[in-house]
């Protein structure tokens, strides 16, 4: 991101992002706490999301112990990344994306150990701790998908505000349906409760395509200001019928006691009629419930057991029809109180028409009926027939992509889910959503695990997989995850890992090591080989020759090693003087010394550590130094690494050792041993594939003359 640094404060700055538009740039504050001198000098990396790491430097003159810089991150989009709101651009999908790998990888990785424990049987999907993992893994997935926002509770309540407006994920509400159905199996017996609470979540994502409750309560909000007696307005009475219907209960007595008869200069007047409002409150605040518990600030009481519920329920419709038949009713002069709450009463009684009326599409009618109408429903059989009633009653013409789901759910149809889930929700819903389907249910385990001849011999839950992992694999910041579903693709998830590890950049540094890092976690030694051969070929062919040599040692590629070496003897025997074999001798100790390993190479080290030596020598004066240089001159004339085309050029810089004034410096077999080479040189030079040193004409000459006064003058010391 081109940006400038500006400083705002003693402890901040600003980077200013660099466009030639004439709008005003945005200015994002870093808090980086340094005091200042600092400097222009950032280091940026991408960090999750749409998010960036900044490395702030100061100046490299300080006169106190302050430290030298400040890592930062600096969220680009200014919005929160834990918002609940629909997933629609890039950076939330990754954060996604990269949070949904861990929970998935833990869920296989329990699989696998389970398996290894012969403990995997084929029912183990239905297994009560197997199910335990499920929703464990199910809680995580969910978590990332968004979570209501927790907005500071005011110290002075506007008694007005009905229902927050807050734009859920479809995404996360598809999840938890799965949830309740697959997953929470501890919570089946409440199922209709948690569909209650589901809706109450989730019925504003119908408001943009049906009616829904959710939009006529905030509609009626935003009249409700200018309001002076509500109870007089027909859309309160129906926003709280609506509200009953689906179970809303702390809105609907929220707003009963919004009602004219609770005012302190009305209570002398209205006193029957206060009371009939307050009993209906009472009465929806007591509402059974079969639940274990509620969340914080719902009515109603629970009962975890269906005979406590049973007595509680009738006790509870018992005292609903007292009420009804009460001869207060003909005491209450407000003729619209009395007839909406009556109105309410038949909703809790569980009036078919009055209940449908309340209600805007059929999914709401449908809890409706689970909560007046059958609250003792179970088993989704009983269910699905219940739906299809429901949606005669309330047909739509376009079904929203959550009503197709729950149909498919309360169907039992395997095959109808998923294909909602992908058509609908995309690739990374059904690769996650299948762990999900197969905890739940024997036939879907059969249908997603069967191996399928139409699919080459793989079942419908490796060919999802495979599907997200292509997807994953397409892009350059989620490749690195794809191998974790890949792996857990038992027919063709390695063949296609390798295939994906092969086609990374290996030149670019840091995809090669993660390249590395996930061949060693999955044992692909070959094709970590491989990459490494590839980047030090890429790097020798630019000139980056340390890096290539570095790689092809790493992939242990003796061939191209022993390639390298050859060329370094070329180079070796064209020149050796001092200033151009500088440039060759730290290539030479990252090369190394190991035959076995790129061979001939141990020549190189052992001519490096002489022309050290002879750079140390000083002419006419006996010292360790010369004694040193002679002896390694000998070792490289007798090792039989050394080739033959540096024998003159080894004997030709050697001259001062061989002229030595003051003593000898090789004795006679010594230097008998160095004419016998000389004269195989000789022989040599007659075959035509012989190369030249490229040393000077009188060079064989002058070596000859050399080793001949040697010769004498060892003769006569010994």
């Amino acid at each position: 991101m081109p940006g400038l640094l500006t400083p705002s404060n003693d402890t901040s700055s600003s980077i200013i992002p660099y466009s030639s538009d004439s709008t005003t740039p945005t200015v994002y504050t870093l808090n980086h706490n340094l005091k200042p001198p600092t400097t222009p000098r950032l280091s940026i990396s991408w960090s999750r999301g749409n998010s960036l790491r900044v490395t702030v430097f100061r100046s490299p003159v300080t006169t106190d112990n302050e430290p030298g810089g400040k890592v930062v991150e600096l969220n680009l989009s200014g919005e929160d990344v834990d918002s609940d709101i629909e997933i629609n651009n890039a950076a939330r999908w990754r954060r996604i994306v990269y949070g949904s790998v861990s929970p998935f990888a833990h869920l296989q990785n329990k699989k696998n150990a389970l398996a290894a424990l012969d403990e995997f049987r084929r029912s183990v999907s239905h297994d009560g701790d197997w199910s335990k993992y499920v929703l464990q893994y199910s809680k995580e997935i969910n978590s990332l998908l968004g979570s209501k926002k927790s907005s500071p509770t005011p110290l002075i309540e506007d008694p007005k505000t009905v229902l927050k407006v807050e734009e859920p994920s479809s995404l996360k509400a598809a999840w938890e349906l799965l949830e309740i159905f697959y997953a929470d199996k501890q919570s089946h017996p409440w199922i209709p409760e948690q569909l209650v609470d589901w809706l109450s979540d989730y019925d504003v994502l119908f408001s943009g395509q049906v009616p829904s409750v959710h939009l006529k309560l905030v509609e009626f909000q935003a009249e409700l200001i200018n309001i002076q007696e509500v109870e007089n307005e027909p859309t309160y009475w129906q926003a709280i019928s609506s509200a009953l219907a689906v179970g809303w209960l702390d809105i609907v007595v929220k707003l009963l006691r919004l009602h004219g008869s609770y005012q302190l200069n009305q209570l002398g007047t209205r006193e029957t009629e206060n009371g009939l409002v307050e009993a209906v409150a009472v009465l929806v605040s007591k509402m059974p419930r079969m639940r274990a518990d509620l969340p914080l600030g719902k009515l109603g009481e629970c009962y975890n057991n269906k005979s406590d519920f049973m007595r509680a329920w009738e006790k509870w419709r018992a005292q609903i029809t007292k009420l009804d038949c009460s001869a207060f009713w003909l005491q209450c002069s407000h003729n619209q109180t009395k007839e909406n709450l009556k109105n309410l009463l038949q909703i809790l009684l569980g009036n078919t028409s009055t209940v449908s009326s309340a209600t805007c599409h059929w999914v709401e009618l449908y809890i409706a009926h689970f909560l007046y109408i059958r609250p003792f429903t179970s088993g989704l059989e009983s269910m699905y027939v219940l739906a299809q009633k429901c949606i005669q009653l309330k047909p739509i013409s376009t079904p929203h992509k959550l009503m197709r789901l729950i149909l498919g759910i309360l169907e039992e149809n395997t095959e109808v889910v998923l294909a909602e889930c992908s058509r609908s929700f995309g690739p990374w819903m059904i690769a996650h959503a299948t762990e999900l389907l197969t905890a739940g249910s024997v036939e879907a385990e059969i249908l997603l695990k069967e191996e399928r001849d139409n699919l080459g011999g793989i079942s419908i839950e490796e060919s999802h997989r495979l599907v997200y992992a292509q997807v994953l694999s397409s892009h350059a910041l989620t490749w690195q995850i794809a191998p974790i579903y890949l792996i857990s693709c038992m027919k063709h998830g390695v063949g296609l890992l390798e295939i994906l590890l092969y086609k990374q950049p290996a030149y670019h540094s840091q995809v090669l090591l993660k390249n590395i890092e996930i061949c060693r976690m999955y044992d692909l030694d070959s094709v970590s080989s491989t990459a490494m051969k590839i980047a030090g070929v890429h790097h020798w062919k630019h000139g980056r020759k340390g890096a290539g040599v570095f790689w092809l040692q790493q992939a242990r590629d003796e061939v191209r090693l022993n390639r390298i070496a050859q060329k370094l003897f070329d180079f070796v025997g064209k020149s050796i003087s001092d200033e151009s074999f500088e440039q060759w001798e730290g290539l030479i100790e990252l090369l190394g010394s190991e035959s076995k390993t790129v061979g001939g190479l141990e020549f190189l080290h052992k001519y490096r550590d002489f022309k050290k030596s002879l750079q140390q020598v000083q002419d006419g004066v006996f010292t360790d130094a010369a004694r040193k240089a002679g002896e390694a001159l000998i070792l490289l004339m007798k090792n039989p690494s050394t080739p033959q085309r540096f024998w003159l050029p080894l004997l030709y810089d050697s001259l001062k050792l061989l002229n030595w004034r003051e003593r000898p410096l090789l004795n006679v077999s010594q230097t008998n041993m160095l004419l016998n080479k000389l004269q195989e040189l000789s022989v040599a030079r007659l075959r035509p594939d012989f190369v030249e040193a490229g040393l000077p004409p009188e060079a064989l000459s002058s070596v000859r003359v050399a080793l001949a006064t040697n010769l004498g003058r060892a003769i006569l010391e010994e």
